[in-house]
């Protein structure tokens, strides 16, 4: 696999009403996509349950990746190029039938070493994940806020926009991009153009900004 764009669709994006373009806008891409869906209001209701059943933070965490997998279900039934994927196999396979594989996260995330089983490790977290597993991914997370130019890494994990966990499953090489309600009108003509919606996010290291390569 080369020149492989991950796409985080945010499970915000459930209750907006930009989810179809989103989704046809992704179907438009000219270069090989791995859309990785959020678990939105079906990760939520796990969280807002947890307390009340009892149950810990691994029951919480496979219930939150297979929330992840319904959004996912719904996306595929939205578009006409979209395809349920769980391995890095099928991946491959469905970018040679000419299909946008949708990852169904649980096959490979449940059974992986090194992703910590709580809140801090959501959606983010692991489409960073799957891009470190995947040789020169780049990362777009689609999110329903606008980030001002000049936006790090480390400021945007600061501030709540991904989960605390994303910076460390993040692979220091991965470029990260951002694309906000701003960006939808253009983001067709981006991806059918081979290109990425939304600005680069960059790394801050050592007390400088240092764009990411």
């Amino acid at each position: 696999m080369h020149d492989v764009l991950i796409v985080k669709f945010g499970g915000s994006s459930i209750a907006s009403t930009d989810l179809r373009k989103w989704v046809e806008a992704i179907e438009k891409s000219t270069r090989p996509l791995v859309v990785v869906p959020g678990g939105g209001p079906f990760a939520k209701l796990v969280r807002q349950y947890q307390t009340r059943i009892g149950y810990d933070n691994d029951a919480a965490h496979r219930m939150a990746i297979l929330g992840m997998e319904q959004f996912g279900h719904a996306l595929v039934s939205l578009g006409t190029r979209l395809r349920p994927a769980a391995t890095l196999d099928a991946i491959e396979a469905a970018h040679e039938a000419g299909a946008i594989p949708v990852w169904m996260p649980a096959k490979l995330v449940l059974r992986a070493d090194g992703i910590e089983r709580t809140w801090s490790t959501t959606s983010d977290s692991l489409a960073a994940w799957l891009a470190r597993g995947i040789e020169g991914a780049s990362l777009c997370l689609i999110k329903q806020i606008d980030l001002p130019p000049g936006s790090t890494i480390e400021a945007v994990s600061a501030a709540g926009v991904v989960d605390t966990g994303f910076v460390s499953l993040l692979h220091p090489a991965t470029r990260v991009y951002v694309a906000g309600p701003s960006d939808l009108p253009v983001s067709g003509r981006r991806l059918a153009e081979g290109g990425v919606p939304g600005r680069e996010v960059i790394h801050e290291k050592h007390g400088f900004v240092e764009a990411a390569q």
